[in-house]
């Protein structure tokens, strides 16, 4: 059993979530904080073994853990670690907005995390604050440096491209990038269910900032079968690279390879979708593993050939932090 849909994608990629908290507030996903809407408890260590052992054997070999903020969890390091051991699993990566980053980076390298992104929306201190409502710009940064330290051979950067805030700052990161090893990604501002007038005054097309690096001379990478949905482009004169994320653009979804479990369980094919499949109780017993892994392959026969954003269709996803970004 293979995790292949009817537009004949290959999934061997899967982003969990284990808590949807997140501590910051970003203007374009959580203006007023963290709500919690529901009393379930977040996937235990046992449910996420269940879970992990599952798509393993369906040929998953790149888990990428998310939140909210996934650091938030006591133990953290700890799914790091159990994810790490499993076979089949050759990728362990997190997201994180960099909050715990510079006192724990050593810890999870250390515990078998492979690959890290650090969410830094800018490189202006008090367009920082503006954004995530959280003044705090230099320890993050010093976080990004830890991972360099720790061992992470490249830090990816995630920057979320906005029309008037952080738009401008091209040249200060291409600047910084020039002689380190990180890899910037320029995400485009996405439409959800909340935020349709922000989305409407400051989403700005990753296809401008493309332009530019054509028009310097910036070649794009050929992309690896478990990598993410970022163009990546190199440059002969720099150490770092450009990522950017597009989902606006045409074909975007025809490269798609990942899928979602939320922190209470529950299957979703698209960030952009459906209420998705509950997958929890299959989750409480090893023994139950042969009919997980059926539901899973059987929900991915109804995904869909693309996410329609372009048609201005946000499908359920309250905000980016609910199943994970």
């Amino acid at each position: 059993m293979q995790l292949i849909d009817r537009y004949h994608r290959k999934f061997e990629y899967l982003r969990l979530s284990i808590t949807d908290e997140c501590n910051f507030k970003c203007n374009y996903c959580l203006p007023d904080g963290y709500q919690r809407t529901h009393q379930k408890q977040f996937l235990s260590q046992n449910e996420i073994t269940n879970l992990i052992n599952a798509f393993a054997e369906l040929g998953t070999s790149k888990v990428r853990i998310t939140g909210g903020e996934p650091s938030l969890r006591k133990d953290f390091a700890d799914i790091i670690s159990q994810i790490s051991q499993t076979e089949g699993i050759k990728k362990v990566a997190t997201t994180t907005n960099g909050f715990n980053l510079s006192k724990h980076a050593e810890q999870w390298f250390e515990a078998g995390l492979s690959a890290i992104n650090v969410s830094v929306d800018s490189l202006d201190a008090n367009t920082f604050n503006l954004i995530t409502g959280k003044n705090i710009f230099h320890k993050v940064m010093e976080g990004v440096e830890a991972c360099a330290s720790a061992g992470f051979e490249q830090v990816k950067v995630n920057s979320v491209l906005m029309k008037g805030l952080n738009d401008n700052d091209l040249n200060t990161f291409l600047a910084w990038i020039k002689d380190h090893p990180i890899q910037l990604r320029f995400i485009e501002l996405m439409q959800t269910e909340d935020n349709t007038e922000f989305f409407n005054r400051y989403h700005l097309s990753g296809q401008t900032i493309k332009s530019i690096l054509l028009k310097q001379n910036w070649i794009c990478k050929i992309r690896h079968v478990n990598d993410g949905p970022a163009e990546v482009f190199t440059h002969p004169d720099y150490v770092g690279e450009i990522g950017l994320i597009m989902p606006y653009s045409k074909d975007f979804c025809s490269h798609c390879n990942r899928l979602r479990v939320s922190a209470v369980g529950r299957l979703h094919l698209c960030l952009f979708g459906e209420e998705g499949v509950d997958l929890r109780h299959l989750l409480q017993n090893s023994s139950d593993k042969e009919q997980l892994k059926k539901t899973i392959i059987s929900a991915l026969q109804e995904k869909k050939a693309t996410h329609f954003l372009d048609l201005g269709v946000s499908g359920g996803t309250p905000h980016l932090a609910s199943i994970g970004g």
